[in-house]
């Protein structure tokens, strides 16, 4: 019985500057629907939230099929590969790797199992941080593992329970009972669709409906029930476990909720603006950060700019609160994401220039007001000041829509160590000094919270002030924290 890295991104040939979020999940039951393609189109939307690999499983009440690859959801999916996908119910999943390598073919997800006569596809976004002890646990009752995920710990943990129950819905409820950490999680039966959520609710999922009452829908967000024409219903509460069957929603609370804690950087940087995360828009929010910004840390400039995407709302506000001028002086390129094609050395070297181009029309012997949404490394920020120099910028000031970065993520955002975090041993002036910009500033916690429209105990805060919601083992704790701060 069980007692209660990532490769590289080669375009900036340096980790990221921005936090780097893990993954979208979507799920779908409508009898009679081309079920696969509308995952396919709720994927596109999930986009953003994971571009390493992608899957969609289908089941028709008697079988499962999986389609998944590396790459972006465009990559992975064919027109055949939808036509072969025939059923009512139907899990799709993009990843950003947080635990296990990203390369990996066995760490792309839907995860599927054989559990007694049925078959599972799971789909999960957050990040356990009992992990390792639960798979220590399994693999003393000689479960084996393909994969290095938490999402197949999860995979093996409901088998475990659901052959002792002889009910799924069992299964998942006694294992939600030991799992810790963030999680949202749609999973299948070749005849019922789940979605489960962590006591704390830290990662977002949400619940909405096709048009007519042809069918319910689960997605990571909003954006993605807006793509297929569904309306939204509410979020799926903080430790609860819903099954569709036979067309029918029956909601129940698995485990206890505990204290709200929804990831505050939904609101900065992880979701699309045109999302609605916890009945606030995030475009509304994002445009608040700006005007907060403006109040807070003003400064003479001539033009106010965006980094595309999350630093356009922030951008806006700014100026509006501001009365400084608001353009377009950066241009992204929206077809350089991820890829399997390498750049020469000498583009490499080129940096950020393969994914923004700056207007210099625009921006040539202007002050610059500079709106981005963090800084996590610096490097990126950097690349970014100087290629605004190099364009001719007379001053460039930077401000970012989110608090100094200075605690890491254990619950599904991939910050590796305290110390790569530039704020955990630099000021705000050395932060300036070490990218080159004439000011940097950050948005205050109070500031950021009340954008959110949410009270600050119902967010994770974490990354900013350390005060984790969810205790981390000490083994974890030692791998990301200063030795100092981790005894």
């Amino acid at each position: 019985m069980i007692d209660s890295h990532r490769d590289d991104d080669w375009i900036l040939a340096e980790r990221p500057d921005h936090m780097e979020e893990e993954c979208g999940v979507f799920g779908v039951y409508a009898r009679g629907e081309d079920v696969a393609r509308l995952t396919y189109f709720g994927l596109h939307a999930l986009q953003h939230r994971g571009q390493e690999s992608a899957g969609i499983a289908v089941a028709d009440g008697h079988s499962l099929m999986v389609v998944k690859n590396l790459g972006l959801v465009a990559q992975v999916f064919t027109e055949s590969d939808l036509d072969s996908l025939q059923g009512d119910l139907a899990v799709g999943h993009t990843r950003y790797s947080t635990t296990g390598a990203s390369k990996k073919w066995e760490n792309a997800q839907p995860m599927i199992s054989a559990i007694g006569p049925n078959t599972i596809a799971l789909a999960h976004n957050g990040n356990l941080v009992n992990t390792a002890s639960l798979r220590e646990q399994l693999q003393s009752l000689g479960v084996r593992f393909r994969s290095t995920t938490d999402s197949e710990v999860m995979v093996r943990l409901v088998d475990h329970f659901t052959q002792q129950h002889d009910s799924i819905r069992g299964g998942i409820r006694d294992a939600m009972r030991l799992m810790r950490g963030a999680y949202s999680v749609v999973m299948m039966s070749e005849q019922a669709l789940y979605a489960f959520r962590d006591a704390h609710g830290v990662r977002p999922l949400c619940i909405g409906r096709l048009p007519e009452d042809r069918g319910w829908v689960f997605a990571s967000e909003t954006c993605a029930l807006d793509i297929i024409g569904a309306e939204f219903v509410r979020n799926v509460n903080p430790g609860e476990l819903i099954r569709v069957k036979d067309g029918v929603l029956e909601a129940e609370q698995a485990v206890p909720a505990e204290k709200r804690s929804l990831c505050v950087f939904e609101f900065v940087y992880f979701a699309r603006p045109d999302s609605v995360i916890s009945g606030r828009s995030v475009y509304e929010s994002r445009r608040t950060q700006g005007m907060a910004l403006a109040k807070t840390a003003p400064v003479e400039a001539d033009l106010v700019i965006g980094v595309p995407d999350s630093g356009i709302p922030g951008a806006v506000g700014y100026a509006q609160a501001s009365g400084i001028p608001y353009g377009e002086g950066l241009v992204k390129n929206r077809y350089v994401g991820r890829t399997f094609i390498s750049p020469t050395q000498s583009l490499r070297q080129q940096g950020i220039r393969l994914k923004l181009n700056p207007l210099r029309h625009i921006i040539e012997d202007k002050r610059l007001l500079v709106v981005d949404d963090s800084i996590v490394r610096g490097n990126t920020s950097k690349k970014l000041v100087q290629l605004l120099r190099d364009s001719g910028a007379a001053e460039v000031h930077l401000r970012l829509t989110s608090p100094p970065v200075v605690w890491p993520c254990f619950y599904g955002i991939d910050t590796d160590t305290q110390d790569q975090l530039i704020a955990s041993s630099h000021t705000v002036e050395q932060i300036a000094e070490f990218i080159g910009a004439d000011s940097v500033a950050f948005l205050e916690l109070e500031d950021l919270v009340a954008s959110t429209g949410r009270p600050a105990g119902d967010l994770c805060t974490a990354c900013f002030n350390g005060a984790y919601p969810i205790d981390i083992p000490d083994s974890l704790r030692r791998g990301k924290l200063r030795l100092e701060q981790a005894e």
